[in-house]
C-alpha cells in the first residue's frame, strides 16, 4: 500500500513541474496546457512514473470541485461594464451555440464513425464548451490583443457555456441508460436546472455581497475561507434542490464582481490562484488516466472528429448564434477560431466512465484527442490568424504596481494609473504646479520601468505613469489635465 507521504511527494513534484512548465510556455509561446498533459502522461501507468491511477469516481469528484472554482474565479474577474454590451451575444453562444455544436458533432459521429445518434450527441455535448483560461493564457503568451468586443465576448461565452454543456451531458447519459425515456423530458429538466440555478445564483451573490460588506472578522485570512465556504454552499444548495450548481456559482461570481467589499483584491487573487491549481490538477489527472497504449485505436476517429469540430461545427455554431449581432464576418471568424477546449471537456469525459456506459473509455480517449488537437492547432496560430483577419490591436503589457489600494464600499476612492502623454502641457512641471483636484494625491511615479517616490518638487516627464489616489469624479478631471497640449 502506497503511503500518504508518497502521494504528497508525487503531487508536489507534479505541481512544481507544471508551474515551471508554464513559465517555459509563456517564454516560448507554447500552450501550457499541452505541457500539463505531457507531465501527467509521463507520471502515468504507461510512463516513466508508472503511477496506476484509474479511479474515475474520484476523478469526477475532483473535477466537479475544480470546475466550481474555475467558473467562480472567472466570473469574479469579469468586468460588468465590458460584458454588458455583449450580454445577449454571449448568452446566445453559451446556449444555442453549445446546442448547435452538440448536434453537428453528433451528426458527424453518427454518419461517419459508427456511433449511435445518442452516443454521437453525448460526445458533442462533452466537447461543446470552450475554456477562457486556455484562450487568454495563449493570447498573453503570444502578446496578442483583440479588437472589441471580441475579448469580452470570448470571456463571457467561455465562462457561461459550461452549465449548458453539463446539462446536455447529464441529460444524454440519462437517455442512453433509459432508452424508454422521452427526449422531451430534457426540456423540463433544462427549465428546472437553469431556472433554479439562475435564481439561487443571483440570490447567493447578493447574500455574499451583504456578508462581505458588513461582517467584520479579526483575521484577514478568514475572508478568503469565508468566500470559499459560500461558493461551495451555493453550488451544493442549487444542486440539492435540482438546479444547475455550476450556473448558480457563475452568476453569484458575476454579482459579486460588480460590487465593492472588504479585501476584494486579496480574495480575487486567492480565487485566481485556486482556479490555476484546479486547472493544472485536471490536466494532470487526464494525463494520469489516459493510457497511451490505447490511443492508436482511436487515432483516426479522434483526428476526424477534432477537425470537424474546429473547422465546421464551431464556425457554424458561432455564425448562426450571432445572426443579427452586427459583428463583421472577420470578427465572427476570430471568435470561431479562438474556441479552445480545456478543463471542462476533461471533467465531463469522466461522467460516462462513472456511469459505466458501454463505450466510456472510447469517449475519454476521443476527448483527449479533441483537447490536444484544439490546443495544438488553434493555440499557436491565434496571433497569425488575428493579423490575417485584421482584428489585432497593439498589445499592452500589464504593469504590476508595488502599491495596492483595496477600498471598502464605504470609502469613495480608488487608485488609478495615468500616462503623461507626449507633448503634454504638464510635462516639465513639478507636482505642486499641476493643479490636481483637492481630493487627489499622487502616490507613485513610474519612469523607464523604475518607481519613484514623489515629493512636491518631483518634475513630471513625457511617458511617466503616475499612480493617483482619487475619487471617481476626479478621474475625468485628471485625464483632462494631462491631455492638454503645449
Amino acid at each position: 500500500m502506497v503511503s500518504l507521504e508518497h502521494w504528497l511527494l508525487l503531487g508536489s513534484v507534479l505541481l512544481l513541474a507544471s508551474i515551471f512548465a508554464n513559465t517555459v510556455a509563456d517564454r516560448f509561446g507554447v500552450p501550457a496546457l499541452l505541457l500539463f498533459l505531457g507531465i501527467g502522461m509521463l507520471a502515468g501507468a504507461n510512463g516513466p512514473g508508472g503511477v496506476p491511477f484509474h479511479n474515475a469516481p474520484l476523478a469526477q469528484a475532483l473535477g466537479v470541485i475544480a470546475l466550481v472554482f474555475i467558473l467562480f474565479a472567472g466570473a469574479l474577474q469579469t468586468r460588468s461594464k465590458e460584458i454588458r454590451p455583449v450580454l445577449w451575444m454571449g448568452a446566445s453562444l453559451s446556449t444555442l451555440g453549445v446546442l448547435l455544436t452538440t448536434v453537428l458533432v453528433g451528426w458527424f459521429a453518427q454518419q461517419f464513425l459508427s456511433f449511435t445518434w445518442l452516443e454521437g450527441l453525448l460526445f458533442g455535448a462533452i466537447v461543446s464548451s470552450t475554456d477562457a483560461a486556455a484562450v487568454f493564457t495563449v493570447l498573453k503568451s503570444q502578446k496578442v490583443s483583440l479588437k472589441e468586443p471580441i475579448r469580452p465576448l470570448l470571456e463571457f461565452e467561455s465562462g457561461s457555456n459550461d452549465p449548458m454543456a453539463v446539462f446536455l451531458t447529464i441529460g444524454l447519459i440519462s437517455l442512453i441508460q433509459h432508452p424508454m425515456k422521452s427526449p422531451a423530458s430534457l426540456l423540463l429538466l433544462f427549465v428546472t436546472q437553469m431556472g433554479l440555478g439562475g435564481g439561487i445564483g443571483y440570490l447567493a451573490g447578493r447574500g455574499m455581497v451583504l456578508v462581505l460588506q458588513r461582517l467584520k472578522l479579526e483575521h484577514e485570512g478568514l475572508y478568503s475561507v469565508l468566500l470559499l465556504a459560500m461558493v461551495l454552499l451555493t453550488y451544493s444548495l442549487a444542486s440539492f434542490l435540482g438546479g444547475s450548481g455550476f450556473l448558480a456559482v457563475y452568476l453569484a461570481g458575476l454579482v459579486l464582481a460588480g460590487k465593492d467589499y472588504f479585501h476584494k483584491k486579496t480574495m480575487t487573487r486567492f480565487q485566481d490562484g485556486l482556479a490555476w491549481l484546479m486547472q493544472i490538477s485536471m490536466f494532470l489527472i487526464l494525463g494520469l488516466l489516459v493510457l497511451p497504449v490505447h490511443l492508436p485505436r482511436v487515432f483516426w476517429p479522434g483526428l476526424w472528429l477534432s477537425f470537424f469540430l474546429v473547422f465546421v461545427a464551431r464556425p457554424a455554431s458561432v455564425f448562426i448564434s450571432l445572426i443579427g449581432s452586427g459583428l463583421s464576418a472577420r470578427k465572427k471568424a476570430m471568435v470561431s477560431w479562438v474556441g479552445l477546449r480545456g478543463a471542462a471537456p476533461i471533467i465531463l469525459a469522466t461522467f460516462p466512465l462513472v456511469a459505466r456506459l458501454p463505450r466510456a473509455e472510447t469517449y475519454f480517449n476521443l476527448v483527449f484527442f479533441t483537447v490536444v488537437v484544439s490546443v495544438m492547432l488553434q493555440g499557436p496560430s491565434i496571433a497569425r490568424v488575428a493579423r490575417w483577419l485584421r482584428v489585432e490591436v497593439p498589445f499592452q503589457r500589464k504593469r504590476h504596481s508595488p502599491l495596492e489600494f483595496d477600498a471598502p464600499g464605504a470609502i469613495d476612492a480608488c487608485l488609478e494609473e495615468f500616462i503623461v502623454p507626449f507633448n503634454s502641457a504638464v510635462a516639465g512641471n513639478s507636482l505642486t504646479q499641476l493643479g490636481l483636484p483637492a481630493d487627489s494625491l499622487i502616490t507613485l511615479v513610474c519612469r523607464d520601468d523604475r518607481y519613484l517616490v514623489p515629493s512636491g518638487r518631483t518634475v513630471l516627464q513625457e511617458g511617466d505613469v503616475i499612480s493617483v489616489l482619487t475619487t471617481p469624479d476626479g478621474i475625468g478631471e485628471i485625464q483632462t489635465l494631462l491631455s492638454r497640449q503645449k
